[in-house]
């Protein structure tokens, strides 16, 4: 405590002055001094593999919030300014971003289903809400089109379907896949634009078929499909902006790679408490059973 004061007050008073008064040595001073440095550079040394390791495993596309939060959920106690710090230091940053636009377009003279939800994509629980968009992405050998299948409550992309033209086909493969995977039930909400795969007669059989509820973005607004729209941008910004895709197999690879390892397995969400969707999802349905139990 002593050394600490006489660092304080160095602006104030000599080294020599500050010693003399409070009965101890320069020389034990000094040596504090070169221990504490030592001590601070090993920190953050330590420190400084925990952001390379967050940005390492997220292929640089952590920024300095979401690194902080997975080196918290480490239980290590640090002052986000600290990796701030050290991030500007060692030229340490998230990738370049880009703007998104969205890709589908309204059908003409097709009957269009209510929109259900009005902006609230707020579920309760899983298989409450599901959402649903097309984008595209370019390749050396030419376009491919995704389309994806989200669950409103924990924000996975519980299926999807890459396909070389943006036809119904690959919306019900997506849905497809989404009803493999989680076997729901009926009364589901399935929340789309006003796209032409969405009126059409394939999609709108298997909704049909499996007792969905078909729900469309309102007239004149195809933003009303708010997080389905800001996975595509994330997509895009983290992935397809910075990446040359030499090939469509190559693509179609990397697109797998970052839904189901990264996105839906690794990303911390900041709309789930900077847990990835499954692990919201483990945690939810952890709470439901300790509740029934």
């Amino acid at each position: 405590m002593i050394y600490h004061f006489i660092k304080t007050e160095l602006k104030k008073y000599p080294v020599w002055l500050c010693c003399k008064v409070l009965e101890v040595s320069r020389a034990g001073f000094y040596h504090w001094q070169k221990s504490s440095v030592i001590k601070r550079a090993s920190e953050e040394k330590k420190i400084l593999e925990l952001i390379r390791k967050y940005y390492d495993q997220s292929k640089g596309r952590y920024g300095l919030l979401r690194i902080y939060k997975a080196i918290r959920k480490e239980g290590i106690i640090v002052n986000r300014k600290r990796i701030h710090r050290l991030m500007k230091k060692y030229n340490i940053h998230s990738k370049t971003k880009k703007k998104f636009k969205v890709t589908t377009k309204q059908s003409n003279g097709a009957l269009f289903s209510d929109n259900l939800l009005n902006g609230n994509f707020q579920a309760k629980k899983e298989n409450e809400i599901w959402t649903s968009d097309i984008t595209y992405i370019w390749t050396k050998e030419g376009w491919l089109y995704l389309a994806v299948v989200q669950d409103a409550f924990n924000r996975e992309e519980i299926g999807w379907a890459i396909m070389e033209r943006p036809k119904a086909e690959i919306v019900h493969l997506a849905i497809a896949m989404a009803i493999t995977n989680r076997k729901p039930g009926k009364d589901i909400i399935f929340h789309s634009d006003r796209g032409s795969q969405y009126t059409s007669n394939k999609v709108r059989n298997i909704l049909k078929r499996y007792g969905f509820r078909q729900s469309m973005s309102s007239k004149g607004n195809c933003y009303d499909n708010a997080i389905t729209e800001t996975f595509f941008s994330t997509l895009k910004k983290e992935l397809v902006y910075l990446t040359v895709f030499e090939t469509k197999e190559q693509a179609k690879r990397e697109m797998f790679e970052y839904i189901e390892i990264f996105y839906n397995r690794q990303r911390l969400h900041s709309a789930l408490d900077y847990m990835s969707p499954v692990e919201y999802g483990m945690m939810m349905r952890e709470k439901i059973k300790s509740k029934v139990a």
